[in-house]
């Protein structure tokens, strides 16, 4: 790089807005270009995906991948999503769809394409065999009429074969056979139906499904066994229905077949979609260790052997428990007086939740002795439908004695769970709840963050359950639900935030307690928040000298009255206040100055205190370059071991701040630690948009490089930018002066490379060194000037090459240079051409072909073979590429030896090619109609491909270049 030479070109404003287009890579099988005006990319499952997004604009556009138009739920692996390439190892069936590629950099609409991703897949094939209805007998196999379905998840779909030991089965080809697809199935069966079943129907059916061998997918086969002992399967089991168990306790569920044949497969399922994880399944025996009330449910047993319909049974398991003890206390209905009064009539209740609840039994006791109903002491139990698991007590005309103390117990038949026991005191002191508020407890003022406690007092004995709600609207407590129990009357909030602002009631509940009107009162709370402020944080750029003005507002704050502020630049206190009617404050600096670069905070204070503060992070720092990568031809060939690249940047808001003077060029060879670097001297001043062009030289074949740049002013260095230039040995820049010469006189031979599709290769050789040996009367004797120093390209027809065997010689890239760097609207005409000797009287073949889609339009072909003379004679053929090309050229053996063919002094003219020679000039000369394809692959210069082939017989792909032959 010591040698690299320094040229600063200023362009024309290059702001664009963002063109892409997607390309492929990956395992792709097959990718059609149009079917149904869309692009589909077809994959197999399992292989690898991937699609690059190449995009064009400036500034470098933002890309984005997103799947079935940018639905949220659809959208795949977020380190995917924001880079050029999609990259899906193991791609799955699910993973199928239309792909987006959105690219936008702020310039006009975003530019978005897409591209169809088909996954192909065959699954196993499943035969299932059925009778016919109303013929069932005992034994499945003695009726007349059978059915074989077959069937298999795929995609393309799938063609069905039935054979029947080794001989292929076909509609007409056995008149005890029919075979067909039901027309509701859409291709998915293939149904084998045998008719008046016959000894030799017994045998073993082969079901073959194929996809025709797409994407490489072989055809999958399963062979069915059909005898005169096949039937469906039947199962029993072994446990009774349904199963009591108490918590802990294993149970194992036992599940036999009793009959089927192929022997059926036994499996397990429970009401809940999946068995309990700690669930053991050993043949057809399933154990549950340790159950718990959550594993309760209908557990079934399914056997399928493919045969008619699988066997399936059932049982329930019930676990034994009993939870959630509560009562109430109901006076006397027939007086309007919530107070229990001797004389009156009083109700104990006592709920319980029991499992089964026909299990549950009830007890009651009187200051711990057994009580039995009487006409005073009436004692129910609640229908199960109505109120399950309740019993109620009625103390008819009560008495002083009757106050006491009173026991309901709970308990399930047959023991093994513990009882419940709900004790309720009866006596003078027994009076219905009161709620109030603690004073100096509403309206609770707190701050955001605190933990925060709100009370209400309950009197009245037994003290019931208090049940907390917002009052002020329908929304969630802290703890999402919508009540909240308390036992003390305290709700408890810890970290409070300004959403919880506003009105909360509190309740008593009729559970252990009075079952009459819920008493009720309301607690008011205020969340206090420092302020809210914009913007929190802004950078802002400007050059010295200048205005600069600052501007910071109040979003939130409560309270908001009584709001000040402090201007500060570091730790010193520029300016302080407090706000009037608005809203807002802004400082001013009307001359920036070198002390004036530095942050600048705006501190917002209420009685919460300080919240977030506004932040100016003022700096004469120049924003980033922005490198241009839509350069037209960046890269060429100079030497044979080394490149040049032209580097092309804009400057990102040049005006924001002082005038750059220079950028300092960074460049190190990529796995290097080495930077070199140098100062680029900027005449002038830079404007918006303004297109800076910088020529790198002596940089070395095949190596990558990484380049930074770094804009400088009076304040320092600004932003870098970094980017990879990447060496791309197929580009040939056609330059203005208009030409390209390949005479083959050097070893590279110009850049040209041997097609590795083909069957033998070009060789390159010369008079003066060719085998003495050589066929006769064949081949050049010179190359085109007359030399026998001179070198040239020909195919070697002797032994072991054989007729119709195919050479391919590729040229590199030629990089069409546009006058405007937008792109071309008029293409250019250029005229290929190359001279060629075939002489010998086993002359095969020498085509050329031109392919255009997506528009197909015409092109000149042409074609020649046999014998022309011991000459070398020219061949031009004007072409008109919109973007850049590569020629491929392709000679064919003939039916003997002397069938030497030659190339020498291929060019690339700019113009319609002149002077054509006349058809009279050839023999043999065929026209063939032909078509221009463009495509590119990704790199860091995108390359576009122009084929020229021979021989229009079939089209192929070599790489990214198609070939006919």
């Amino acid at each position: 790089l010591s040698t690299t030479l320094l040229t600063l070109l200023k362009l024309i404003p290059c702001l664009s807005p963002p063109t892409v287009r997607i390309v492929h890579s990956g395992h792709a099988c097959n990718v059609e270009e149009e079917r149904h005006a869309e692009r589909v990319y077809t994959i197999r499952e399992g292989e690898t995906l991937e699609l690059t997004c190449l995009v064009t604009g400036h500034p470098r556009p933002q890309i984005r991948w997103t799947k079935t138009a940018g639905s949220v739920s659809d959208r795949f692996q977020d380190s995917s999503v924001f880079n050029e390439t999609l990259h899906i190892t193991k791609i799955q069936r699910h993973q199928g769809g239309r792909y987006y590629c959105k690219a936008e950099n702020g310039l006009g609409s975003p530019a978005i394409k897409s591209i169809r991703v088909d996954v192909y897949f065959l699954d196993d094939p499943v035969v299932t065999v059925h009778q016919s209805v109303g013929e069932a007998k005992e034994q499945f196999y003695y009726e007349r009429t059978v059915f074989l379905r077959c069937m298999a998840n795929s995609n393309p779909p799938v063609r069905y074969s039935w054979h029947r030991g080794r001989d292929v089965l076909s509609q007409g080809s056995d008149k005890g056979v029919e075979i067909y697809e039901p027309f509701f199935t859409q291709g998915e069966t293939k149904i084998l139906k045998l008719k008046n079943l016959r000894p030799q129907d017994y045998a073993n059916y082969s079901c073959i499904a194929s996809v025709r061998n797409v994407c490489g997918i072989s055809d999958r086969n399963i062979v069915f066994k059909l005898t005169n002992k096949t039937v469906s399967p039947s199962i029993k089991l072994l446990v009774e229905d349904p199963i009591v168990v108490n918590p802990g306790q294993t149970v194992s569920l036992v599940c036999i077949t009793t009959g089927g044949e192929p022997k059926p497969t036994l499996s397990w399922v429970s009401s809940s979609d999946s068995l309990p994880e700690k669930s053991v399944v050993k043949g057809g025996t399933l154990t549950l260790p340790a159950i718990t009330s959550d594993e309760a449910g209908v557990y079934s047993c399914v056997a399928t052997n493919n045969v008619g319909n699988p066997a399936k049974k059932s049982t329930t398991i019930v676990v034994r428990a009993m939870k959630k003890g509560r009562f109430w206390i109901t006076p006397d209905p027939y007086h309007n007086d919530d107070n229990i009064q001797i004389g009156r009539e009083v109700k104990i209740s006592c709920q319980v939740e029991a499992t089964p609840p026909e299990e549950l039994t009830f007890g009651w006791l009187k200051n711990g002795r057994a009580l039995r109903s009487s006409e005073r002491m009436v004692i129910t139990q609640t229908d199960p439908d109505t109120s399950p698991g309740t019993t109620n007590l009625d103390i008819i005309d009560l008495k002083f004695t009757d106050f006491g103390t009173y026991t309901c117990v709970a308990a399930l038949k047959g023991g093994g769970i513990p009882e419940i026991s709900i004790d309720v005191n009866i006596s003078s002191t027994t009076v219905p709840p009161n709620l109030t508020v603690p004073r100096g407890k509403s309206p609770l003022v707190v701050r955001e963050g605190d933990t925060v406690e709100l009370e209400c007092l309950v009197s009245g004995k037994p003290k019931p359950i208090i049940l907390w709600s917002r009052a002020d609207k329908e929304a969630p407590m802290p703890d999402g639900t919508l009540q909240v129990e308390s036992y003390d009357g305290v709700l408890r909030i810890v970290n409070v935030s300004r959403e919880m602002t506003g009105s909360y009631r509190c309740q008593t509940s009729q559970f252990n307690g009075f079952n009459v009107k819920p008493r009720e009162a309301v607690v008011e709370l205020i969340v206090q928040y420092p302020p809210t402020v914009e913007p929190v944080s802004l950078e802002m750029r400007q050059g010295l000298g200048r205005p600069v003005a600052m501007n910071c507002r109040v979003l939130r704050a409560h309270p908001s009255r009584v709001l000040r502020y402090e201007w500060r630049l570091g730790n010193r206190l520029l300016h302080a206040g407090h706000f009037d009617q608005s809203d807002e404050t802004e400082y001013t600096v009307k001359s920036l100055n070198r002390e004036g670069w530095g942050e600048y905070t705006c501190d917002i204070i209420n009685e919460a205190g300080a919240g977030c503060k506004c932040l100016f992070v003022f700096t004469g720092k120049a924003y980033p370059p922005e490198f241009y990568y839509d350069t037209y031809s960046p890269l060429w060939q100079n030497r044979p071991r080394v490149y040049g690249f032209k580097l092309q940047w804009t400057q990102m808001n040049p005006n924001a701040v002082d005038r750059i003077v220079a950028y300092r060029l960074g460049i190190r060879q990529m796995g290097q630690q080495r930077w070199w670097e140098q100062e680029i001297t900027v005449e002038g001043t830079i404007t918006k948009g303004e297109l800076i062009t910088h020529n790198l030289t002596e940089l070395i074949k095949p190596e990558a490089y990484e380049v930074r740049l770094t804009p400088i002013t009076r304040f320092g260095e600004g932003d870098s930018t970094i980017r990879i230039i990447t060496y791309s040995g197929d580009g040939f820049l056609i330059r203005s002066s208009g030409e390209f010469h390949c005479s083959f006189e050097e070893e590279p031979i110009c850049m040209f490379t041997q097609d590795k599709n083909d069957d033998f290769d070009w060789t390159r050789h010369s008079a003066a060194t060719r085998d003495t040996k050589y066929t006769p009367n064949t081949g050049p004797s010179g190359d085109r000037s007359g030399s026998k120093q001179g070198f040239y390209m020909y195919i070697e027809t002797s032994r072991p090459r054989k007729e119709g065997e195919v050479a391919r010689l590729v040229s590199p890239f030629f990089n069409v240079a546009p006058k405007n760097p937008y792109g071309i609207t008029n293409p250019p005409a250029y005229c290929f051409g190359f001279f060629f000797h075939m002489y010998g009287k086993h002359i095969g073949k020498k085509n050329m072909s031109v392919f255009f889609p997506p528009t197909h339009n015409k092109g000149p072909t042409w074609s020649l073979s046999g014998n022309q003379g011991d000459h070398w004679k020219q061949a031009k053929v004007s072409i008109h590429p919109t973007a850049s090309f590569q020629v491929v050229l392709e000679g064919i053996r003939g039916p003997g030896i002397e069938g030497d063919i030659a190339i020498d002094d291929v060019t690339l003219e700019e113009g319609e090619c002149r002077d054509l020679p006349a058809v009279s000039e050839y023999r043999n000369m065929r026209g063939f109609s032909s078509q221009l394809r463009f495509w590119g692959r990704h790199s860091k210069l995108v390359v576009d491909l122009f084929c020229l082939s021979i021989h229009f017989k079939r089209l192929y792909w070599h790489g990214n270049i198609c070939l006919h032959c």
